[in-house]
């Protein structure tokens, strides 16, 4: 008996041993799945409080975080040095989730665990997102601004930036999402006052055609409000993607004004008549063992849309890096078919919401 009890000892002080060896589920996750898609109690935990601290190392002085970091990661002394002294510098953006990303986690945690520490980050963020806003109600890429002649300078909807942000600000306002951090009113009311002149800029740079509101491109000038690119491949358009998330945030707002009821409808009848039927894209290894992608018939597929359509025949575009349009997916590089997202699903998600919107008015 006595060296079946050993036996079974020696089991759990191995195994015991194992899995404390491996590494906690969240730190296998990428930033933004731990950020947002934990489970709620684990907000709660000892590893989220860790996490937070990382968080509010690497926020900038000026507010706001850098992108593209795995922030929950465990960091040695000498990267903790090297995030502190990198504070002052520039880099802070609201390019791919980030700042607002961060500022959620943290309300998250706060909310279960408590902390000044993380409402002042939080505070601090909320006052970089109202600093950074230009008059005209649009938002830049990175502020403070990097170089005044790059792209990141002007207002900024690719990939949802300026929307995240605006989201952010009503979820402020509305006072439910954050109403544990009981946020000054003062707070509540220039988020309010933020939020309401984000949607101006939104009706300003609606591309008009022919006297008809239609939709937006992916970056607007920060003066003109005119369609603007990006990087080389990231020509003025008509943006297929970036113009859900904004139409969406339109419809997301209480009793809205006849201009903000157009700009949806003109934005609806858009994805309504450029919705392209009948194709999916696929992946697939080509030749070289390169990971490529092609569009492939199917009936049975939901409606697509293409990332760029072109402001002056309304056709579908793609390019590679050096700019040049072509009228396929097909007639250009392996590198940017498989490394761009040149189709989106994202118009069904508004014309799915417009009949429910519609009924609200």
């Amino acid at each position: 008996m006595k060296n079946i009890s050993y036996l079974v000892c020696v089991f759990l002080l191995i195994f015991g041993m194992e899995v404390r060896a491996e590494e906690p589920d969240y730190l296998e996750l990428s930033w933004k799945e731990v950020a947002r898609k934990m489970p709620d109690e684990w907000y709660g935990s000892v590893d989220a409080a860790k996490v937070a601290e990382n968080v509010i190392l690497y926020q900038k002085d000026v507010g706001g975080w850098p992108k593209n970091l795995a922030m929950h990661q465990a960091l040695s002394r000498r990267a903790k040095s090297l995030i502190k002294a990198s504070a002052k510098d520039y880099g802070a953006t609201i390019d791919n989730e980030a700042t607002t990303l961060e500022m959620r986690f943290l309300a998250r945690v706060y909310a279960l665990q408590g902390g000044e520490e993380l409402r002042r980050s939080f505070i601090k963020g909320l006052d970089y997102l109202l600093e950074a806003q230009y008059d005209n109600g649009g938002w830049p890429q990175f502020y403070p601004v990097r170089n005044q002649k790059h792209y990141s300078v002007h207002i900024t909807y690719n990939d949802n930036a300026m929307v995240n942000v605006m989201n952010l600000l009503k979820d402020v306002y509305e006072g439910k999402e954050f109403a544990a951090l009981q946020l000054p009113s003062n707070y509540m009311e220039q988020a309010r006052a933020s939020f309401d002149k984000g949607v101006e800029a939104i009706l300003a740079t609606q591309i008009v055609v022919n006297g008809e509101p239609t939709v937006w491109c992916a970056q607007h000038h920060r003066e003109t409000m005119l369609p603007l690119q990006a990087r080389a491949y990231e020509l003025p358009s008509f943006s297929g993607s970036e113009s859900a998330g904004i139409t969406l945030l339109l419809m997301d707002i209480d009793k809205p004004s006849d201009k903000v009821i157009a700009a949806v409808e003109a934005a609806v009848s858009w994805f309504e008549t450029n919705k392209i039927e009948g194709f999916r894209v696929d992946w697939f290894m080509d030749e070289n063992g390169e990971m490529d992608r092609k569009l492939v018939a199917d009936p049975d597929s939901g409606p697509l849309w293409a990332r760029f359509y072109d402001l002056d025949n309304g056709k579908p575009f793609f390019c590679d890096r050096d700019g040049v349009k072509k009228w396929s997916m097909e007639e250009i590089s392996q590198e940017r078919r498989g490394g761009y997202a040149w189709y989106t699903e994202q118009g069904a998600k508004v014309l799915k919401r417009y009949p429910k919107w519609k009924k609200t008015l």
